[in-house]
């Protein structure tokens, strides 16, 4: 055959094995969207209180959720303001701070979407979700109070990732979570556990979410990955309605070639059927609140930054006041 001849053929046959490779099928999320309250009794403060400061988080839209039909009930004039990495506030001031018990409630309507990472698997075609620059892609390369990065953390961290062979940052980061989710018993028993201390995590080897997660960011920051922390509330898989008992929190990390990449060891460790689904995925029965640890609140507290904020939050002139109960309800919306 002619040596043109043999080119063309060859070029027609690539075309046709081209065309015939099937094209990566697209991802469609699933959605839920339910109905949310947020309610907190504020007790009667100390007498002689000259004021009382309330904070209540507020939930926001981003790139998994929209937030909508937002309203509050309160017996007093309240703001609400956007703190760091977008967090939203709600603010009250009632000076002199009142001698009777009041309630904060907030209510509004969630939509939910399972949040996916395109690249995760591979597979042709699949491009990355066009998302917006993380203005604070800096910060979750740095430290948390409770997750320093000292020499003993990196040098656990450079153990995972070379035990494992991870050459990217991407195989860095899969090393950490299998290593967490491995190693890391979910149990609640004891003390200690659900403050996110990378030490007590690392020494204790158990936890809830805050604790998996403290390992998993510590671990990543550690490498050189990005890595932030967010939370909020769990919903039951099954639709309904009902009261949410406590909090939940996830994680997220970033490589250049995938963007962010959704994690969330725990609830891996918890259903071992799924752990590789909550590497590149969190669910969408899941509301969340704020982003990121040691938070200062708009208007600032006075005491020190939160450890994290998904409960309300209160000072009697200046100094922390624990005398909240709180509620939290779901109900599924109907179609």
């Amino acid at each position: 055959m002619p040596r043109r001849a043999g080119l063309l053929a060859a070029g027609a046959s690539l075309l046709m094995l081209t065309a015939a490779q099937p094209a990566a099928a697209p991802i469609v999320p699933r959605v839920r969207t339910f109905a949310f309250d947020y309610q907190t009794t504020v007790a009667a403060a100390p007498a002689g209180t000259k004021a009382l400061d309330l904070w209540l988080p507020v939930p926001h839209d981003d790139a998994s959720q929209d937030v909508g039909k937002l309203k509050i009930e309160a017996p007093y004039p309240y703001e609400i303001k956007t703190g760091q990495y977008g967090n939203k506030m709600l603010h009250l001031r009632v000076s002199p701070a009142p001698a009777q018990p009041f309630s904060v409630a907030l209510h509004c309507q969630v939509t939910r979407r399972e949040h996916i990472n395109p690249l995760l698997p591979t597979a042709p075609g699949r491009k990355a979700a066009a998302e917006a620059a993380d203005p604070n892609l800096g910060r979750w390369l740095a430290p948390d109070r409770l997750v320093p990065l000292d020499d003993s953390i990196r040098v656990w961290a450079l153990r995972v990732a070379a035990q494992a062979g991870a050459r990217t940052d991407l195989d860095k980061a899969r090393a950490v979570y299998n290593h967490v989710v491995s190693t890391v018993k979910y149990d609640k028993s004891g003390q200690g556990w659900g403050r996110g201390d990378i030490y007590y995590a690392c020494d204790a080897r158990r936890g809830n979410c805050t604790d998996f997660h403290a390992l998993f960011i510590g671990y990543c920051r550690a490498l050189g990955i990005p890595a932030r922390f967010s939370i909020g509330f769990p919903l039951p898989a099954e639709r309904g309605q009902g009261e949410v008992k406590g909090y939940h929190c996830w994680a997220e990390f970033y490589t250049k070639q995938t963007g962010w990449v959704p994690i969330d060891a725990s609830e891996a460790a918890k259903n071992p059927d799924k752990r590789e689904y909550f590497f590149g995925h969190h669910d969408e029965n899941r509301v969340e609140l704020t982003r990121g640890r040691d938070l200062t609140l708009t208007p600032r507290q006075q005491a020190e930054p939160l450890n994290y904020f998904v409960y309300p939050y209160a000072e009697a002139d200046g100094q922390p006041f624990t005398g909240l109960s709180n509620q939290f309800r779901y109900r599924d919306a109907t179609e």
